[in-house]
């Protein structure tokens, strides 16, 4: 099964960072987001990856061409043919990656209708490349598999960016929760799709509009519901909060052996 990770966004709440490479390409505790991402996937046996690219994508290409050299040493012989040896082995020996270049502005629906080609009409996974969650990619699976529809997008309660005052109605102070769960779902990505959905997608659309709609409409979109960690990074505020996590070995996405 092969997941697509989406790549190819501005980031432009995030401009601090997001100015010279695309957002997924921002690092958090030293490894793009884009790899903490992979790795989420890879623990649970799916390292297929297409990636669709635009803005600053050649940022993206350069990391996985230049990836053994970045993650292995190595002696090089120079001249016209040279050969470069590798020594030793890194963690990701196996994963397939496509990149695919689909334009710095296609909305998201469009990214995913122009990687169908390299997806064989196969089940197959989406994920937005700016959020981190603890997610068990095994039970969303099992979860899509069990209810025999044609896609499945992961939800998520988010919390308030604020405290809440509790009062009582003669306005007396009751207590103070700080920055509780709302009540209503987010959509946190983490899709998983059948073939026929890329049926569902337009060129010019974002796949949380008019194909998440229509399949909605068509009652052929079921929702599974993580109560576990997930933050997305669209501010510089969060981006440091996600890098505090990992400084201090508390990154609840972290799921996979070192």
């Amino acid at each position: 099964m092969k997941a697509v990770i989406l790549a190819g966004g501005l980031g432009t709440r995030l401009r601090e960072e997001t100015e010279f490479r695309p957002k997924p390409m921002v690092e958090v505790g030293g490894k793009p987001i884009l790899w903490h991402l992979m790795k989420l996937f890879a623990h649970s046996s799916v390292t297929e990856f297409v990636i669709p690219i635009g803005y600053r994508g050649d940022v993206i290409r350069d990391y996985f061409l230049n990836y053994e050299a970045r993650t292995n040493d190595f002696t090089i012989r120079l001249g016209h043919t040279h050969e470069i040896e590798y020594h030793n082995s890194h963690l990701e020996t196996g994963w397939c990656v496509t990149v695919v270049d689909t334009g710095a502005g296609t909305p998201t629906g469009g990214r995913v209708k122009q990687v169908r080609g390299h997806l064989y009409r196969e089940r197959f996974m989406v994920a937005y490349g700016d959020g981190l969650a603890d997610i068990d990619i095994g039970k969303l699976l099992a979860f899509h598999e069990g209810h025999g529809r044609l896609a499945t997008m992961t939800i998520v309660r988010p919390h308030s960016r604020f405290g809440v005052v509790e009062i009582d109605p003669d306005g007396v102070v009751r207590r103070f929760r700080e920055k509780p769960q709302t009540e209503g779902a987010v959509n946190a990505g983490f899709f998983v799709f059948e073939p026929q959905v890329v049926d569902y997608l337009s060129d010019h659309t974002a796949l949380e509009r008019e194909p998440l709609e229509d399949l909605a409409r068509d009652q052929q979109l079921v929702a599974y519901s993580h109560a576990g960690f997930f933050q997305p990074m669209d501010t510089y505020r969060e981006f440091t909060l996600l890098n505090a996590l990992w400084a201090e070995g508390d990154a609840p996405w972290k799921v996979w052996p070192d």
